[in-house]
């Protein structure tokens, strides 16, 4: 095991993800933007922030918030222009933070030149750079395969008499990664914004850019008779080889880390993934969230699930690659409202889940809010919701046969809005996040639960952070220390030891709402450091408590 100082500096700092529309807003025009960010560079470094992940923020008609890309050498004018980008790099780098970019690499709006150009006919310069393919007998799609935003994942363009292939929305085409030209375009991109000055690359939607060679039907999941597109294409055989070369291309040998967003990749299929013969620095996985591709048939997962989901990924890294720590991000709900009911007090629910995210052996990812324990929103009506897959999630499970108020609860506990309402920075007019209209309704709790009102209260979710935040980058038990699981089978506490060089730390934390016993002989003469009760008894944990002992060897 190495000394923390010879880490790489991606492994010792932390993450913070910035959804820039609900951030902060500098114009009054009711959207977050870059000035915006650059305004609070200070507040993010006050939480040892050492890297910030801004979703797109390219040129983008914003059907899918940003996500359906139209020029990726272009700022979207939303946000502001080059100049402000320019200058955010600038100022992070005088505050000591990396910028990471959100590679959209799947698909681009379908406003796009690529896609303009390729639409026109099926011998024109950029007819292969997506996925075209002919009906079939009957005129239908080429496939049953059902669009993440649900409806079939083909839509018919008249202009070339075929059918175009998104993963995700019909404004969405899939770019054609079987094509060399393709790939170099993208590969381009990536370099142009590593000349910016841009260190870091979260990689969108990944796993879908292989498709298999025959596109066959699959078994329908639903009585509409399709099939979703994930369960066809994720982690197709081949990826890899595409993979590598981009690895090659554009961030081998560079000071630049890289992390993916690869939903479904398993355990042991990490070494291919991260590591020393990896693709990428580190791999977002999502075993360990509540939610489903289909959200009326997702399964709660009970304690014990996610902590054994977490420790496979743990031991599966241990030796070989590095582990991103997240709970939350702009397409999950609030990871208070997602594991704990209603009743939990979310004070001790948000410091419990930030014992977690600061202790695993990783680099900590955490989403703008989570600091503060902001929570789901309640909205009682799906015309409340902006985001697109819970309107087409509500009308799945309306023609599942589910009533309204049925329907209206699947969107309330997995909507994506619930991570992308604007940020709370104080009880003022709209949280002091704009001056204006906010483009997407505040949580009604932003009087409560804020940055300002947190900042002068020492026992807030916010200053639990900080804390462990500040202990974590000076510990190097929690930098470089191996992870032991600790009373494995245990369905209330999630309990582990991390060991570097003698000394340990052994961490508990009881992820139920009732009390929690335990053997004390598991700590000894461990010295307690932390404990979001203020004081722990060695054998009993309360609710949502959290602990953190000490033993140097």
């Amino acid at each position: 095991m190495q000394k923390s100082e010879a880490l790489e500096y991606w492994k010792k700092i932390v993450c913070y993800e910035i959804y820039p529309s609900s951030f902060q807003d500098a114009n009054g025009d009711g959207f977050g933007d870059l000035k915006g960010i650059a305004n609070r560079l200070d507040y993010l470094e006050s939480l040892g922030v050492g890297c910030i992940w801004m979703t797109p923020v390219y040129a983008s008609p914003m059907r899918d918030n940003g996500y359906d890309v139209s020029d990726f050498y272009k700022i979207n004018p939303q946000y502001g222009t080059m100049e402000d980008m320019d200058e955010l790099l600038a100022k992070a780098r005088e505050h000591h933070i990396v910028v990471m970019m959100d590679l959209v690499f799947n698909h681009v709006s379908k406003e796009h030149p690529w896609f303009l150009e390729s639409q026109k006919s099926r011998d024109n310069s950029k007819s292969d750079w997506f996925i075209w393919k002919d009906p079939k007998p009957d005129g239908s799609p080429p496939n049953n395969w059902r669009g993440i935003f649900g409806g079939s994942a083909w839509t018919w363009n008249a202009a070339r008499g075929q059918y175009y292939l998104h993963t995700f929305g019909d404004f969405q085409p899939d770019l054609n990664w079987e094509n060399p030209e393709v790939r170099k375009a993208l590969y381009d991109i990536a370099n142009f914004w590593i000349g910016k000055g841009v260190g870091a690359f979260r990689i969108d939607a990944i796993v879908y850019i292989k498709k298999p060679k025959d596109f066959a039907d699959g078994k329908p999941d639903a009585s509409d008779g399709m099939v979703l597109i994930h369960d066809m294409t994720a982690n197709t055989d081949g990826i890899l080889d595409f993979l590598r070369e981009f690895k090659t291309n554009v961030w081998k040998n560079k000071n630049v880390f890289t992390v993916a967003e690869a939903n479904g990749i398993r355990p042991e299929e990490l070494k291919n993934w991260v590591g020393e013969n990896g693709v990428f620095d580190m791999l977002f996985e999502f075993n360990h969230l509540q939610g489903g591709d289909i959200w009326f048939k997702a399964k709660k997962l009970s304690m014990l699930d996610i902590k054994m989901a977490i420790v496979r990924s743990q031991m599966a890294t241990a030796e070989n690659g590095w582990y991103p720590i997240f709970w939350e991000n702009h397409d999950k709900p609030r990871s208070i409202s997602a594991n704990f009911s209603n009743a939990a007090d979310p004070v001790l629910a948000g410091k419990a889940l930030l014992t977690l995210l600061l202790t695993l052996r990783g680099t900590p990812f955490v989403y703008q809010g989570e600091e503060i324990g902001m929570t789901n929103v309640n909205w009682d009506s799906i015309d409340a919701y902006n985001e697109l897959n819970s309107r087409s999630q509500y009308e799945l499970a309306r023609r599942e046969g589910f009533g309204a108020d049925e329907a209206i609860r699947f969107v309330q506990a997995f909507s994506r809005d619930n991570a992308r309402t604007p940020m709370q920075w104080d009880s003022s007019a709209n949280a002091g996040f704009t001056c204006g209209k906010p483009w997407l309704a505040l949580n009604e709790n932003y009087p409560q639960i804020n940055v300002q009102k947190e900042e002068g209260d020492p026992e807030s979710v916010l200053a639990w952070f900080r804390r462990l935040s500040k202990f974590r980058e000076k510990s190097e038990v929690l930098l470089n220390g191996d992870f032991q699981i600790l009373l494995a089978d245990d369905e209330r506490i999630f309990a582990y030891k991390r060991t570097f060089r003698g000394k340990s730390l052994t961490i508990l934390v009881n992820f139920s709402e009732a009390d929690a016993f335990y053997n004390k002989s598991l700590l000894g003469d461990a010295t307690l450091l932390f404990s979001n009760y203020g004081d722990a008894k060695k054998s009993h944990l309360h609710p949502l408590e959290a602990n953190i002992f000490s033993a140097d060897g």
